[in-house]
């Protein structure tokens, strides 16, 4: 019995890859190709056929209007249990859209009370490129104003590039919408196997999700691009963030470049104006306030990680009582690229309250190689840390450095690090 399993799986493997892209896209298989409308029409169709049904939908490099790209006007919203197979395609946004790419559709302006919603996965087959808009209405957090020209900031360094500067009836800060792709309140979410290249903001961000497995994804995020042949500023492209309450996730075999922090775990509640859900005056979808141990994040692995960074290959930082624990970092290499790299940052300044003793506590991190400042900085009262087999080729005298007194810090042992 188990032998005629073998090759029934063998024979349906073998006729899947021996199909075209347009014949694994036939009726079998649901894809954007099948409905009317522009792109994204055609996918959110697509999408939305599929929810309750096969529940899978894949994306073909082929487009029937003729081109080899897909282009998006607005975000494709993501149900629970909805499986996204994109086959050596590009997805584009367009030079009209001011949202995400992908978002789980339980959240989005307004929606003030989200409910949790399950397994979503984001699959690449091949070459995928998932990019940023060639001239973006609008870029960076929820803190940056938006510009035209470099000159129009005036001494101020919390602007980003938007061609909706200036124009009447636009919002004229960043918010959530930069967000490449934005996932919250979802429980069991993999993405793997994707390149990410000019968001208009972070990468990819994760608010209060958990059970999820990221692999193979490569970031291309410099902090200047180029608009109509000039350089402009685009602020906040960091590659993947875990806001409040990420709770068990594994990534791995990530690499690329980034104008600002490659991965960053974060849980800071920095202001009043946006603790509520679905707010556009925030750099988050969900409210940017800690409730609790269940916005703590923890149980975090990360390993195979190479980045070049202007900023920090990987940045924990938490505000005031909300905690992040239990994270372990293998095999992390870093390059600085014109800026204050640190190989990993513990703590954060200028971001509310600092991080209350012990509340960032259990960090292991060994196999850790970076120059730029020191490999290591530490600005809060940690606990209980970890770190062996570093590698520091900077200038800086210290591998790990602190901005507070160690006599703040409790546990905090390293061994075997080398300059």
């Amino acid at each position: 019995m188990r032998k005629v399993l073998a090759i029934f799986s063998f024979l349906l493997i073998n006729q899947f890859n021996s199909c075209s892209h347009q014949e694994r896209c036939s009726a079998t298989y649901i894809n954007p190709n099948q409905f009317n409308g522009n792109d994204t029409q055609r996918i959110q169709s697509a999408v939305d056929a599929a929810e309750g049904t096969t529940n899978k939908i894949f994306i073909p490099s082929v487009n029937d209007n003729g081109t080899d790209k897909w282009m998006l006007d607005s975000a494709i919203l993501l149900p629970g249990n909805m499986t996204v197979i994109l086959d050596n395609c590009t997805i584009q946004l367009s030079d009209q859209c001011r949202d995400n790419m992908f978002r789980s559709n339980n959240v989005g302006a307004g929606i003030a009370n989200p409910e949790w919603t399950h397994h979503i996965k984001l699959v690449g087959i091949g070459d995928v490129i998932l990019r940023g808009a060639d001239n973006p209405r609008a870029t960076g957090d929820g803190a940056r104003t938006l510009i035209v020209h470099p000159d129009d900031a005036k001494g101020n360094w919390r602007v980003s590039y938007g061609s909706d500067a200036g124009k009447k009836g636009r919002k004229q800060t960043g918010d959530w919408r930069n967000i490449m792709i934005l996932m919250a309140y979802v429980d069991g979410f993999t993405m793997r196997n994707i390149k990410i290249a000019n968001s208009h903001g972070w990468a990819v961000s994760f608010e209060r999700t958990r059970n999820a497995d990221i692999s193979d994804i490569r970031i291309d995020n410099p902090e200047e691009i180029i608009v109509n042949g000039k350089p402009v500023r685009v602020s906040n492209k960091d590659g993947i963030n875990l806001r409040y309450g990420c709770k068990n996730f594994r990534i791995d075999h990530i690499s690329g470049r980034t104008g600002d922090d490659f991965i960053a775990l974060s849980s800071l509640d920095t202001g009043t104006d946006d603790h509520e859900n679905g707010s556009l005056n925030s750099s988050m979808v969900t409210m940017r306030k800690w409730r609790g141990p269940e916005d703590d994040t923890e149980q975090v692995v990360i390993t195979n990680v190479s980045c070049r960074t202007k900023y920090r290959g990987i940045a924990i930082r938490a505000s005031d009582s909300a905690s992040i624990h239990h994270v372990y970092i293998n095999e992390l290499m870093t390059r600085e690229w014109d800026g204050f790299t640190n190989a990993i940052l513990l703590g954060g300044r200028g971001y509310g309250k600092l991080s209350a003793p012990g509340k960032i506590n259990n960090i292991f991190a060994t196999n850790i190689m970076g120059d730029g400042h020191s490999l290591i900085l530490i600005e809060a009262p940690i606990a209980n840390c970890y770190f062996m087999n570093g590698i520091y080729s900077g200038n800086d005298e210290e591998i790990i450095s602190y901005t507070i007194g160690k006599d703040k810090t409790q546990h905090v042992v390293a061994k075997n690090m080398i300059h």
